[in-house]
């Protein structure tokens, strides 16, 4: 199971209330859309309650999930260092609760607090590390690969096993991973039949190593 980066993973705990106190909080429901690609705007999102889908699409409507973010996670970090348009979609899976952060009230907090920014600059980093790991899979693994990486980043343990929390649709993991529904519903199957994994109302369970390959 790799570690996912949070925001606050490198923060001080009072660090972190500095942040959140210059952000304002709003609620949401589910499948609301909070950023479009292409959208101008300049805010950070920290996710207090709740799941978003980070994706994109194209014009004919298809769709990659590039991530999927649950609370103390976060997302519209670049545009707190750039002005370039939004580079992805941001939609909640449920109903969820976020504070945002706007460029200005983030200049704010570190110009009132300068020695909060090594640390922020810090879980920017690992971050971004996260995000290289992902493309490095999504471009040399097979489809097998991919899924079993997928699973094992979003496995926390539980009772000494690990378990996908997140109620994924065959659907959606196919979007995550570049492949076919098709595809993904046979290998989960697969790994059914073999033990390697159990499914109870779309939470997965790891029940042992999943093997090197398929």
């Amino acid at each position: 199971m790799s570690e996912r980066a949070t925001l606050f993973s490198d923060l001080a705990p009072q660090d972190a209330q500095v942040l959140l106190r210059h952000g304002s909080a709003r609620s949401y429901p589910a499948h609301s859309v909070l950023i479009n690609e292409g959208d101008e705007t300049d805010a950070l999102y920290v996710i207090e309650e709740g799941e978003v889908k980070v994706y994109a699409s194209d014009d004919e409507g298809r769709e990659v999930i590039l991530n999927i973010l649950g609370p103390g996670e976060y997302f519209g970090e670049l545009a707190l260092v750039d002005d370039a348009p939004r580079s992805a979609s941001v939609m909640t899976l449920k109903p969820t609760r976020v504070v945002m952060i706007s460029k200005a009230q983030f200049k704010q907090c570190l110009a009132d607090n300068p020695e909060v920014a090594y640390n922020l600059i810090a879980a920017l980093a690992r971050h971004v590390r996260a995000l290289t790991h992902n493309v490095k899979s999504l471009a040399l693994m097979d489809v097998y690969g991919r899924i079993a990486h997928t699973l094992l980043d979003l496995a926390e343990e539980r009772d000494g096993k690990l378990v996908v929390n997140r109620r994924l649709t065959h659907q959606e993991l196919a979007s995550m991973v570049g492949a076919s529904r098709e595809m993904v519903s046979r290998i989960l199957k697969d790994l059914t039949r073999g033990g390697y994994i159990s499914i109870e109302n779309r939470i997965i369970t790891i029940n042992e190593r999943l093997p090197h390959r398929w």
